[in-house]
């Protein structure tokens, strides 16, 4: 019989150490070409378009994620999982927990991988779900000390940093700018539904990385080509998806695109991450196609052994 699952239930099966492992062990498969990702798939319907991203661990199970983009108020995601050897449906998860929480678990791989071992303050422009699950995943992989916040409603930031600090244990507070959220942080956050940039790269600190989470292609992007510029170490999480953006990805383009590295590279020791604790690194992220899947699969092993 396969499960169904709501956010509810997903909320409470999946911890931030779980979900960051297992999207560093996506990443690594997808890199050594066990988890088969194609770029996404639309369909364009009357009003908005229907989305498919899929996914193959050779083997083991293949599945999809199917989402909309008529913004309605009660959309909802749905990722399957099928059984390889059989075909049967697994499992289904159903909402919108699954998907925040696989991209703060790529986020959160992104800051391990590339955020200097000491990186121990953050900055989050944003105050949403997506700006939520990158905090809860970083305070996975590094002890946070203290995360400054902004975001354009005032009385939505403070209730963040609340959050923060009631959840997650960590000092927080809310201010009044972008700049003033990420000067003199080790780790920054932007993850805005911003169509214009909302940070200055010229207020970053030496030696700080950013997870950029939030529109990032040409003709709308929450950070301009002043961080692409100002970053030595550019990653994301699938250079497939980013070059088949469209309209285009800005880190996809000339002259950033030869400097574009894979995050599962990185994690593979084939390329080179951070070298020095004075550089600005970047993680531009894609969503790597069949990372939901990767998750739900983790999800239901690991609650079949409890």
């Amino acid at each position: 019989m396969s499960l169904l699952l709501t956010d509810p239930e997903v909320a409470a099966a999946l911890d931030a150490p779980t979900t960051v492992t297992a999207m560093r062990d996506a990443l690594r498969a997808a890199y050594d070409g066990r988890l088969v990702a194609p770029p996404r798939a639309t369909a364009t319907l009357d009003g908005g378009r229907m989305v498919l991203t899929a996914g193959h661990l050779v083997g083991e199970w293949y599945g999809f994620r199917s989402y909309d983009t008529f913004g309605l108020p009660e959309g909802e995601q749905v990722v399957v999982l099928h059984d390889a050897r059989t075909g049967v449906v697994r499992a289904v998860a159903v909402g919108e927990e699954l998907g925040s929480r696989r991209t703060g678990g790529l986020g959160g791989v992104a800051i391990d991988a590339l955020a200097r071992p000491d990186a121990a303050t953050l900055g989050v422009v944003g105050s949403g779900r997506q700006a939520w699950t990158q905090v809860w995943a970083a305070a996975a992989v590094r002890p946070l000390r203290e995360v400054s916040v902004h975001s354009r409603s005032a009385a939505r930031r403070t209730a963040f940093a609340d959050r923060i600090r009631a959840e997650l244990g960590v000092p927080a507070r809310a201010v009044g700018s972008a700049a003033a959220a990420v000067a003199d942080r080790d780790i920054v956050v932007i993850a805005t539904t911003s169509t214009t940039p909302v940070v200055d790269a010229a207020d970053l600190a030496r030696g700080a990385h950013v997870n950029a989470v939030g529109f990032k292609q040409v003709d709308r992007h929450e950070f301009g080509p002043d961080l692409l510029d100002r970053a030595e170490v550019l990653a994301t999480d699938s250079p497939a998806q980013a070059v088949g953006y469209t309209p285009p990805m800005l880190a996809a383009l000339p002259p950033y695109a030869g400097r574009l590295r894979d995050l599962g590279a990185v994690l593979a020791g084939a390329v080179p991450g951070r070298t020095s604790a004075d550089q600005i690194s970047a993680f531009c992220s894609t969503g790597l196609a069949g990372t939901e899947v990767f998750l739900l699969d983790r999800m239901v092993r690991v609650a079949a052994t409890t």
